[in-house]
């Protein structure tokens, strides 16, 4: 990776000195030190690759009419009315991959091959990001170089990175965008609410992170190389086209990869199954494995966002907590697992001793074969997928809030300063407040030796880890209480129904989750 100056920022290695030195026609064009015959050759694959689509494309049967549907911002109306917050998920999913039905999506494609959603529509997206968005966040935001932004050229084979150190600047920015540059916003979401809002719900749709980042791409350009990533990808145009080759994994190791793939070379990857050119409103899914690789069209400069998810969270991901767990409880319960091995035992096994035909080879690879079967019995299931759900609520996003939960959350309490003092600063809580938990996903409980934690989204960053885990330990007297709001979800139920032996603990628990941010009240709860 090569850093740039503030003054004589590096440039793309496509050209250097023909870069700086050109004129600006040439840099508008984009045609850098590119012969007559390489021009007519691109031209011609691009009209090919608008003409090929060997991937599942869904169209309106026998017609190319755009598909309508509504506006995010209608849509956003709409999510807003839904009490349950999974079913929130869900619906804004089936907008997002509309006309291929939630259901299909996932018994068809997901994680097992690539599809293409062709709309005609270039509004379908429109609010979800724009390049005037992308300007105002660097105008507005401290955004820094290789933490929220990448500046980026493939060219020749070779794909560089320019990041100079310190703040990324519009002055700066734009100067690299036009000399043919690759723009990648890292974590958009840290910078612009829809995005935010956008992947906090499609997170409890996955039940994993949903992340993102945004590209702005120059015309007759390509930022990156061809690559696999370890997510699952939807790519959304929002303005402009590119065009886009999509591959098979190469083999079976490289299908669904736990790890993201090194830059390849393009005699590495074969033939795509998939050539396509996406433009505003279309939508291109691949799975984690599949290589791929975009470049811009001459004619028109790119802007798309990357939604992904379902990075490590493979049943191998599971079994990576769970079996030193369940190791770990056999030794301490199984006299089996610490009896000694063999005296002699380094003189038959081993890597040296592996073309030996020795029969206390069998007899030791048995007995391990053994012991590892009996070990199943020992696997601490639940406690492993809590494992798994901590680490799911450490990278989530913080929720957006609708104006009716923050009406009847604590956010929505009238508490100020006025007129010389603090006022407000009590709300009523009482036997027949009605409440539930604000999401279905938003805390967990989780047995920590004889404690019992709540793990809980509410206090997380926009940007991911930027803080540590949000918990905090709830009293023994509580913990049922907790587990009953948890599971009657979305169901508003009375605090004196909760299940305490003693009214006042069955409201100090409903107060401490109000004040946590957890708890929504059926109505605005009145000042005391």
């Amino acid at each position: 990776m090569k850093s740039a100056k503030q003054e004589g920022v590096h440039k793309p290695n496509i050209g250097v000195k023909e870069v700086l030195n050109c004129s600006a026609t040439e840099r508008t064009d984009g045609r850098l030190h590119k012969g007559k015959v390489l021009k007519q050759k691109k031209a011609k694959r691009e009209q090919d690759a608008a003409e090929t689509v060997t991937s599942l494309p869904t169209k309106l049967p026998g017609s190319a009419k755009p598909l309508v549907g509504p506006a995010l911002e209608t849509v956003f109306e709409e999510l807003g009315k839904i009490q349950n917050s999974n079913d929130r998920a869900a619906k804004l999913f089936n907008w997002f991959i509309s006309p291929i039905p939630a259901k299909k999506f996932f018994s068809e494609i997901w994680e097992k091959k690539p599809a293409l959603i062709r709309r005609h529509n270039p509004d379908y997206y429109k609010g979800l990001f724009s390049t005037a968005e992308f300007d105002r966040i660097l105008r507005d935001n401290d955004v820094q170089y290789g933490v929220n932004l990448d500046v980026t050229s493939y060219s020749n084979g070779e794909r560089e990175t320019h990041n100079p150190p310190g703040r990324a600047l519009p002055f700066n920015v734009w100067d690299f965008y036009k000399n043919g540059c690759s723009l990648r916003m890292l974590n958009p979401q840290a910078f612009s609410v829809t995005v935010w809002n956008v992947l906090s719900i499609l997170q409890e749709q996955f039940g994993s992170m949903a992340g993102a980042n945004v590209y702005l791409t120059p015309a007759d350009t390509q930022g990156f190389a061809p690559h696999y990533d370890d997510i699952e990808a939807f790519v959304v145009q929002l303005e402009g086209k590119k065009h886009w080759r999509v591959y098979n994994p190469r083999t079976k190791e490289e299908v669904l990869p736990r790890l993201s793939s090194p830059n390849f070379s393009q005699d590495e990857i074969g033939e795509p199954i998939l050539e396509v050119v996406l433009e505003a409103g279309d939508l291109l899914y691949f799975p984690r494995g599949f290589i791929h690789q975009g470049d811009c069209l001459s004619d028109t400069h790119s802007l798309h966002i990357t939604i992904s998810s379902f990075q490590k969270n493979s049943w191998g991901d599971l079994l990576d907590k769970l079996l030193p767990a369940a190791l770990q409880i056999a030794i301490e319960e199984d006299v089996e697992f610490r009896q000694g091995l063999p005296l002699d035992y380094l003189s038959y096994m081993g890597v040296q001793n592996s073309e030996k035909d020795d029969p206390r080879r069998t007899n030791f690879t048995e007995k391990l074969q053994g012991l590892i079967k009996k070990l199943a019995k020992f696997a601490p299931v639940d406690a492993a997928v809590d494992q798994k759900a901590k680490d799911f609520l450490h990278d989530c996003l913080p929720p957006v809030l609708t104006e009716e939960e923050k009406a009847t959350s604590v956010f929505g309490v009238p508490t100020r300063w006025e007129d010389g003092d603090a006022r407000d600063v009590a709300v009523q809580i009482d036997g027949k407040t009605k409440i539930r938990l604000l999401r279905k996903g938003v805390a967990r409980l989780c047995s920590e030796g004889e404690a019992v934690i709540l793990y809980h989204t509410v206090e997380n960053s926009r940007i991911y880890h930027k803080e540590e885990p949000k918990f905090f330990e709830v009293d023994s007297e509580h913990t049922d209480s907790v587990e009953f709001l948890i599971h009657s979800y979305p169901t508003y139920v009375t605090v004196e129904s909760l299940p305490c032996e003693i009214q006042d603990d069955k409201i100090s628990i409903a107060e401490l989750l109000f004040e946590k941010g957890l708890l929504l009240t059926k109505n605005p709860l009145p000042s005391s």
